[in-house]
């Protein structure tokens, strides 16, 4: 089997950088272990930021997503009973957020690669790669129960922390940093009317708790536990209780229960594989790198990857230069790294750290304060929260 790039991982990234290929004539299969109906039904969370969502508009993929979408002018932030709203459109110039959730976007880009004939094989078993060093590299995998190989001129990994293209790349040669967060998020599905017609981040002496929105009918909850807890720990009554105190403010507003239809816990980690190209394989998505979900960076930190990888590719196959290439990494990172930055100051802005002092709380609340009432702190993160652009050194412009 040959293709020009071997994709491995069918999700926002893996897709997006098939179709952004498709549109200038790259050819390229993707290799994906779970089935299509799994692919299409992993629950995640979406808060696109404009960046994104213009890039799914001007591709042809943003349809759906402008029909049954959400968009989002701002965000509210609690703390001591009271909220505070950040109007995002007006303090960076007309720029919004869309909540459109994650599996929604993989459906329309899966959709747009396969009625535009792209080859995406689902079930792979036992994937491997191999020459990566070389201008051949190779893709081994098991189909249909038959071993099979893929030979292209590029691997792009776009197959999330724990697949195996991050981990071809020799031990001596990747750069890996991480922090482990003391929190766990609790999320659930829940059949309520919308909470608000905005997000809601709310901080409490108990800890923190997210109101997000899924559909009409479906709303998404978040609350901040221990990260070792068990999801048997929390009752549904137990977790409409804990929402109820950290969301109440003191104009004696409730937030409506109804049933829940999904829980889990998950923990939180910052992690970055500086080392994103190897040879001919280039890391994209989470197989490089992992945000805490309290800044919604983790899908929009993809999707600007495999923007430089396809500009990159479209310079190699046009004009024979690999300079963008060689310049992936470097590029990618200093958009990763404000990522990370930015969602590490939300994640220690709003949770509640049991290990803190009352001084140290005092200063968490003074922050809030301050970012809630000075507009140049107001504006830097309404800024970061609606996504700092993917920049392309000008030499890459052709």
């Amino acid at each position: 089997m040959q293709t020009q790039v071997g994709i491995i991982g069918a999700g926002p990234a893996g897709l997006m950088l098939s179709h952004l290929l498709h549109l200038q004539g790259i050819e390229s299969i993707i290799l994906e272990t779970k089935s299509q109906a799994q692919v299409e039904s992993r629950i995640r969370a979406g808060v696109l930021e404009q960046g994104t969502v213009d890039l799914l508009k001007s591709t042809g993929i943003g349809e759906r997503m402008m029909k049954e979408g959400f968009v989002h002018e701002g965000i509210v932030i609690q703390f001591n009973g009271k909220r505070h709203r950040l109007n995002f459109k007006e303090l960076t110039g007309g720029k919004e957020i869309m909540v459109y959730s994650q599996h929604e976007v993989v459906k329309d880009l899966l959709e747009a690669r396969l009625n535009a004939g792209g080859k995406v094989l689902f079930e792979v078993k036992d994937v491997s790669l191999h020459q990566i060093e070389t201008n051949s590299p190779v893709i081994r995998f098991m189909h249909e129960g038959e071993l099979q190989e893929l030979h292209c001129d590029f691997i792009a990994g776009c197959d999330g922390f724990h697949g195996p293209s991050r981990q071809a790349i020799p031990v001596t040669i990747r750069q890996e940093k991480q922090e482990i967060y003391p929190f766990g998020w609790l999320g659930i599905l829940a059949k309520t009317p919308p909470a608000n017609n905005e997000l809601i981040y709310a901080t409490h002496e108990r800890g923190f708790a997210l109101l997000s929105t899924r559909t009409p009918e479906i709303q998404r909850y978040y609350l901040q536990v221990d990260p070792n807890d068990s999801i048997s720990d929390w009752s549904d009554e137990r977790i409409w209780e804990e929402l109820q105190l950290r969301v109440e403010t003191n104009d004696g507003w409730k937030l409506e229960e109804g049933p829940i239809i999904q829980k889990s816990i998950v923990s939180m980690r910052s992690f970055v594989c500086e080392t994103m190209q190897y040879g001919r394989l280039f890391l994209a998505g989470d197989a490089a790198h992992i945000v805490p979900p309290t800044g919604a960076k983790g899908l929009n930190l993809a999707i600007g990857d495999v923007q430089v990888l396809a500009e990159g590719l479209k310079q190699f196959y046009r004009n024979a230069s690999d300079r963008l290439l060689g310049d992936y990494s470097e590029i990618c990172l200093k958009r990763i790294w404000k990522a990370q930055r930015f969602s590490k100051l939300m994640t220690e802005l709003l949770h509640r750290n049991k290990e803190h002092s009352p001084f140290e709380y005092s200063i968490q609340l003074a922050d809030l304060d301050y970012i809630t009432s000075s507009r140049a702190a107001a504006e830097s993160l309404a800024e970061n929260y609606v996504g700092l652009p993917v920049q392309f050194p000008k030499y890459e412009l052709v």
